[in-house]
């Protein structure tokens, strides 16, 4: 039988925030023909205007059960108290729903229903403030691409969301046909749930791209020991308030940002070349290859030799 699964949407949404894995789902749906009944659904039902002004066919909420319901994100969310039907409903329907899950901004009305209450949750980075203020009894852990407690899911901003439909496949359908769609989606590669959201920060030097410069300085660098004191002499600032500004411009600690630096480089050289492993974690800064394969295994669940593998297959 298929499992039933309902995409909420309302006037405002973020259009990739539904349209990423509604074509998650369709694809997994070719290689395991009848696994899913997709359902975009809103108040009201009909054509539903997104941010973009570009509307998405809905059918109105009902009161069936459902085995999966995904909540999409978007600007929508900033008017809370016009999406109360949408927080009743989802109040009724999580109780008989195997899975209640979110993309971005969705997470407030999963948060405003009481769904999150007591449990670890993630959401857009730019929310974040906003959100862990409104809803102090969620354990809000910003720096995620997606998290699971129990039978709730909530990813971070827009693509996350693919990367959620990629997770809710293989727990369905496995890991194989979840490889699949991440190939056919032109996914690089199914990013972990513990990997960082802040990368597209680091990359642009923070918020303001305040540390653009270092950001440049550090990558061409990162065989040097870039420690915080390296790194706030290059930035001319003192250790603790460069250590403090940093993390507040970019979402994580300088370690954090360098280790993805050097994760990044790593990959890069790993997955696209014959150096060997020792070298490639010599010239990227890890110096140990036990170091850099630990590393590998926390933030893309492989070591560097599977993804070497993958990537020659």
């Amino acid at each position: 039988m298929p499992r039933r699964l309902g995409l909420v949407i309302f006037p405002g949404f973020q259009i990739l925030d539904a349209a990423g894995p509604i074509a998650a789902f369709e694809i997994a749906g070719r290689y395991r023909p009848g696994a899913y009944d997709l359902n975009v659904l809103s108040p009201g039902g009909g054509a539903v205007p997104s941010s973009s002004g570009v509307p998405l066919a809905a059918q109105d909420l009902d009161d069936q059960p459902w085995d999966t319901v995904m909540v999409a994100g978007g600007d929508g969310t900033r008017a809370l108290p016009e999406l109360i039907r949408i927080v009743a409903w989802l109040k009724a329907a999580a109780p008989t729903a195997r899975r209640i899950t979110s993309v971005c901004s969705g997470a407030y009305l999963l948060a405003e229903a009481g769904l999150l209450d007591g449990r670890r949750a993630t959401t857009h980075w730019g929310r974040t403030d906003d959100f862990a203020r409104r809803y102090p009894k969620v354990k809000l852990e910003a720096d995620r691409i997606f998290i699971r407690d129990g039978q709730v899911w909530t990813s971070a901003g827009i693509t996350a969301g693919i990367d959620l439909a990629l997770a809710l496949v293989e727990e369905d359908l496995g890991v194989e046909i979840a490889r699949r769609t991440a190939q056919q989606l032109v996914v690089h590669q199914r990013r972990p749930g513990g990997q960082s959201q802040f990368s597209a920060l680091i990359d642009l030097g923070g918020r303001t791209g305040r540390f653009a410069e270092l950001m440049d300085w550090m990558r061409a660098n990162l065989a040097r020991p870039l420690t915080v004191e390296e790194l706030a002499e290059q930035a001319a600032m003192s250790p603790r308030n460069f250590a403090r500004a940093f993390t507040a411009e970019t979402g994580t600690t300088p370690a954090k940002a360098v280790e993805r630096l050097r994760l990044e480089a790593a990959r890069a050289e790993v997955e696209s070349g014959s150096t060997p492993i020792d070298q490639v974690a010599r010239r990227s800064g890890f110096g140990d290859p036990e170091r850099m394969r630990r590393a590998f295994l926390r933030s893309f669940g492989q070591p560097p030799q599977a993804l070497r593998r993958a990537a020659r297959t």
